[in-house]
């Protein structure tokens, strides 16, 4: 077996997966040892809350999000998708922009650009060949979206790394993965609900537009009047929690694979409010509530559960949650709680409660990292080349 044919660089979620897992051990961590001074802070000309914030959205984030649309791009227009040298292309491309991020404080300006870049313009370019290529062939109208939202990617980055525009880029990059998570939530769990309970949830096209137009809108929210923002955001969340009432949460939370992900739902309602409230009063809450409840409940929710149902369900194996599987969700939904709820009661212990998050997603990506990698190393066990 060549390099070029090993299972890893068969299709997108392969390596990214490995790589998100490894990532969501290591990232939090380090950032918590950073926080309390345990760990210096890494040699670069931005500050360290910045290098935090990039590495969740770019490292950690666009690890997932690569693999999931790398993977779910070549299904929709149904076409044999990237592998092989260009997978190494761009694990290499990743691989280098965090060897950057932690240590090019020194390099020349214009090499760190290129290592900062060359992954995600990379990536970006690919997907949106794959899209607009095959356009006619796609099996979704609002993939549209994506095409749209890819490129701003870029712009949110740029943004997180120059200081007087931070708080712009962070914003930006909530409200993309917001989109990407308002698109996926949709089409996967109609399928989740059909499968598990024979159920139909509301689809109703209308409402579903308007969810998506107003996150759409919500990605420049820092560019807004802050009234504006907040009226966009609450009629967003209050849009999402009607659909909610109708996508039958008494059913979802019977099953922790499902349930797990309307937690996640809930998340983007919860930071919509929380966004707006700040917004409007100038409300503040401790620990960059708006920021975590987003990273921690929708992102660190929704993330591990599709990760375990992708890596089962593309290798030929049947996707069913094991035990292991469940207990690795309730230490993500611990990391939440200890993350967003436990600071506002006991702030006091606020560097305490970050190490506890940390060590949660430690647990959580440990215990997938060590399931799953093999799995992702080995051929699918159906038969089936991809």
């Amino acid at each position: 077996m060549s390099m070029m044919t090993h299972p890893l660089w068969l299709v997108g979620f392969r390596p990214f997966f490995a790589l998100a897992c490894l990532a969501g051990m290591i990232l939090p961590f380090s950032w918590a040892l950073i926080f309390s001074g345990s760990l210096p802070a890494p040699t670069t000309s931005f500050s360290a809350i910045q290098w935090h914030a990039h590495e969740m959205f770019f490292g950690f984030g666009w690890a997932v999000l690569g693999g999931f649309l790398l993977t779910s791009t070549k299904n929709w227009v149904n076409i044999r998708g990237y592998h092989g040298a260009a997978l190494i292309w761009l694990t290499a491309a990743w691989l280098i922009e965090r060897l950057g991020m932690s240590f090019g404080g020194q390099w020349p300006a214009p090499l760190f650009a290129l290592s900062n870049n060359l992954f995600l313009g990379s990536i970006i370019g690919m997907l949106l060949w794959t899209l607009l290529r095959h356009r006619n062939r796609d099996n979704y109208r609002d993939n549209a979206f994506f095409i749209v939202m890819l490129p701003a990617f870029l712009v949110a980055k740029y943004l997180i790394l120059h200081g007087d525009h931070f708080a712009a880029g962070y914003n930006m990059a909530i409200g993309l993965f917001r989109m990407a998570f308002l698109v996926m939530l949709e089409r996967t769990l109609t399928q989740f609900m059909k499968a598990a309970f024979q159920a139909q949830i509301l689809r109703q096209p209308k409402l579903d537009m308007a969810i998506k137009l107003l996150g759409l809108l919500m990605v420049i929210e820092f560019a807004l009047p802050r009234p504006l923002t907040a009226a966009i955001a609450l009629l967003l969340a209050a849009l999402l929690a009607v659909r909610f009432i109708f996508w039958k949460p008494q059913l979802a939370f019977k099953r922790i694979d499902i349930g797990i992900m309307y937690v996640g739902y809930l998340a983007i309602v919860a930071q919509l409010i929380i966004e707006a409230l700040g917004q409007l009063f100038n409300q503040v809450w401790i620990g960059s509530l708006s920021v975590h409840i987003f990273t921690f409940g929708a992102m660190g929710t929704v993330i591990p559960a599709m990760l375990i149902r992708i890596s089962k369900g593309h290798t030929g194996r049947k996707v069913v949650f094991d035990g292991l599987d469940r207990i690795a969700l309730y230490i993500t939904l611990l990391g939440l709680f200890v993350r967003v709820i436990a600071p506002q009661w006991f702030p006091e212990r606020y560097p305490m409660w970050i190490h506890l998050a940390a060590s949660c997603w430690l647990l959580t990506f440990g215990i997938l990292g060590w399931r799953y990698i093999p799995i992702l190393l080995q051929p699918r066990i159906d038969g089936k080349e991809h």
